[in-house]
C-alpha cells in the first residue's frame, strides 16, 4: 500500500487536495492494507481445482459458487482478483472520457487510467461478517417446498433448488440457526409456505439482522391470502410461542417482526412491519457513533468494514480539517445524498457546520433523525423524498442563505442516482468536490460518472462545469464474492 502511495504522487497531473488526503492518511492506509496471515485456511489444491461440469459439484459446492464466488481463493488473492476488476472498470471510464472508441460501436475502449486508484482496502473481518441475510422459502434437494435457504437455478429454467447455506463463509452462525429453526417451524405448520403467489401459500422469506453485540432481530415475510385476522393472529401466535417457549427459543431473539403482503417486496408505509416480540430496532456503533436500525432501513452488512469505508469518505470529502476546541472541523455544509440511517453524515458532523441528508424511505429518516439525537449531532438535518424531487430545492436554498457547500457525498443504490439528481449536482457551482460511492460502478452508475464528467450539454439540461475523477479508493465490504464498493472522488 505505501509503495502505491509513493508511486501516486508521482503523478504530476494529481490536484495539491488529492495529494493532501495521502500524506494525511498514509499511515491509516498502510494499516488498513496489510492482510494479516492465517485469518482462513487456504483451500486445498482439490478445492482450487474447479470442475468444469456443474454436474461434478455437491449442491453446496454450486451455491458457494453462487453467492462466494471466491470462496475458493485465498484472501490475497481475492483482493487481487477486485483490484483488476475495478480498474477494468475505471480505465472504461477513461475511455469515456477521452472519446477513445471502437469503430463498430459505440462501445469505450479501455483506455490508460488518467487518475490513480489506490490499492483495495481489505475487510478486517473475512467470514461470518454479515449482519443481514435473507432466506428463502422454496423446493430443496429431496422436493421438500418447505426449505428453507438461497436459490440455485433460475425461474425461467424451472430449475430452482433451495439449499441451506450453513457452509457459506459469510453467514454467521446466529444467522444459520435461526435459519434452520424457521425451517422447523414451517414444517410443523399446517400453513403451507408461498412459492408463487398464483398458487397459494403463506409462508415466505425471514430476513435476519444481528450487531456486534450479538443482538437478533427476525423478520418474517407472510402472504394473507384469504386468512381472516383471527386466523392470522392464531398463527402469529404460534410462531411467537415457538421463538420464545419452543424449540426455537435458542436463537435468542431480541426482535421478532411480521410483515403481511401480497408483493415481492413493499415498503414499511404499504404495509407496516408488526412488532410481535421484542425491541422494534437493533442498535450498531460505527466510529464511535450509535445507530439505530429498523427492520427495513439500509446499513452496510459488513460492520468492520463500514467503518474502513465511512472513515475513507470522511477523509476525501474533508481533508484539510483544523482542530479546534479539541475537535477537528472544516465547516460549511455537506450534502449527504441517498443518505440512509444518516451513518455518512453523522460521521462527519462534527466536522461541518451543518449536514443536509435526502433519503427516500421514510423510516430510515425517522432512524437518522433519531441518530442525530442519540449522538448529540444536532448540526444534522434529514430530509424524506426523492433526491430528484427534493435537491434542486435544497441546493437552491442553501446558495440563498450563503451557506458555504464544502462537498457532497452521495452513496446510491445499484440503480445508481437519478438523471435529474446528476443534473442538480453537475448545474450547482457550489460543489466543487463530489465523493460517490458505488457498489456497483460498472452498471447504472457508470452513467452517472459520465454525465457529471461530459462537456457541456444544453440537450440533457448539463450546463454546469464539468467534474473530473482525481482519485478512486475500492473498499472490500464483501470477502468471497467478487463485489466491492468503490469511492470515487470527483472535483473541478
Amino acid at each position: 500500500m505505501a509503495s502505491a502511495i509513493t508511486c501516486c504522487r508521482s503523478v504530476v497531473f494529481v490536484k495539491r487536495k488529492t495529494l493532501y488526503f495521502y500524506r494525511q492518511n498514509s499511515k491509516f492506509l498502510s494499516t488498513i492494507g496489510t492482510v494479516p496471515a492465517g485469518q482462513r485456511n487456504r483451500p486445498s489444491k482439490k478445492q482450487l481445482r474447479k470442475p468444469t461440469c456443474p454436474e461434478d459439484l455437491s449442491w453446496e459446492e454450486r451455491l458457494a459458487d453462487v453467492v462466494t464466488p471466491l470462496w475458493r481463493l485465498s484472501y490475497d488473492e481475492q483482493l487481487e482478483v477486485k483490484q483488476k476488476h475495478q480498474e477494468r472498470i475505471l480505465s472504461q471510464l477513461c475511455g469515456y472520457l477521452s472519446g477513445d472508441f471502437t469503430t463498430q460501436s459505440s462501445s469505450p475502449v479501455r483506455s490508460k487510467l488518467s487518475f490513480p486508484v489506490l490499492s483495495v482496502l481489505p475487510s478486517p473481518v473475512r467470514d461470518g461478517y454479515r449482519n443481514k441475510s435473507t432466506f428463502s422459502v422454496n423446493r430443496g434437494v429431496d422436493g421438500n417446498p418447505r426449505t428453507v435457504g438461497f436459490y440455485v437455478g433460475t425461474g425461467r429454467g424451472r430449475n430452482i433448488v433451495c439449499i441451506n447455506g450453513d457452509h457459506l463463509l459469510n453467514m454467521p452462525e446466529k444467522h444459520k440457526l435461526v435459519a434452520r429453526c424457521y425451517q422447523d417451524f414451517i414444517r410443523l405448520s399446517p400453513l403451507e409456505p408461498c412459492l408463487l403467489f398464483h398458487t397459494g401459500g403463506h409462508w415466505r422469506e425471514v430476513t435476519v439482522r444481528t450487531n456486534t453485540e450479538g443482538h437478533t432481530m427476525a423478520i418474517v415475510y407472510f402472504h394473507p391470502q384469504l386468512l381472516t385476522p383471527e386466523e392470522l393472529a392464531h398463527h402469529k401466535a404460534e410462531l411467537v410461542d415457538y421463538f420464545t417457549r419452543g424449540p426455537g427459543s435458542v436463537c435468542q431473539l431480541d426482535s421478532l417482526l411480521f410483515q403481511e403482503s401480497e408483493m415481492t417486496r413493499c415498503t414499511h408505509e404499504e404495509s407496516p412491519y408488526q412488532l410481535l416480540y421484542g425491541q422494534p430496532h437493533i442498535y450498531e456503533e460505527v466510529l464511535g457513533f450509535k445507530f439505530r436500525i429498523s427492520a427495513d432501513a439500509f446499513f452496510q452488512v459488513n460492520q468492520a468494514a463500514a467503518e474502513v469505508l465511512y472513515r475513507t469518505v470522511r477523509d476525501l470529502c474533508l481533508p484539510n480539517h483544523k482542530n479546534v476546541g479539541g475537535r477537528a472541523t472544516v465547516g460549511g455544509t455537506l450534502l449527504d445524498v441517498c443518505c440512509g440511517t444518516g451513518a455518512i453524515g453523522i460521521t462527519m458532523s462534527h466536522r461541518v457546520d451543518r449536514i443536509i441528508g435526502i433519503e427516500l424511505i421514510e423510516q430510515a429518516v425517522e432512524d437518522a433523525r433519531h441518530n442525530a439525537v442519540l449522538n448529540n449531532a444536532l448540526n444534522c438535518e434529514f430530509i424524506p423524498g426523492k433526491a430528484e424531487v427534493v435537491l434542486p430545492g435544497s441546493v437552491s436554498q442553501l446558495s440563498s442563505v450563503g451557506g458555504e457547500l464544502v462537498a457532497a457525498v452521495v452513496n446510491p443504490s445499484r440503480a445508481g442516482l437519478h438523471h435529474r439528481v446528476v443534473r442538480a449536482l453537475r448545474n450547482q457551482p457550489a460543489i466543487r468536490k463530489l465523493v460517490f460511492v458505488s457498489c456497483k460502478p460498472d452498471g447504472e452508475a457508470m452513467r452517472n460518472f459520465r454525465e457529471l464528467c461530459c462537456a457541456p450539454d444544453p440537450q440533457k439540461k448539463l450546463t454546469g462545469e464539468a467534474f473530473s475523477p482525481t482519485l478512486a479508493v475500492p473498499v472490500d465490504m464483501f470477502p468471497h464474492t467478487p463485489h466491492c464498493e468503490l469511492v470515487l472522488l470527483f472535483e473541478r
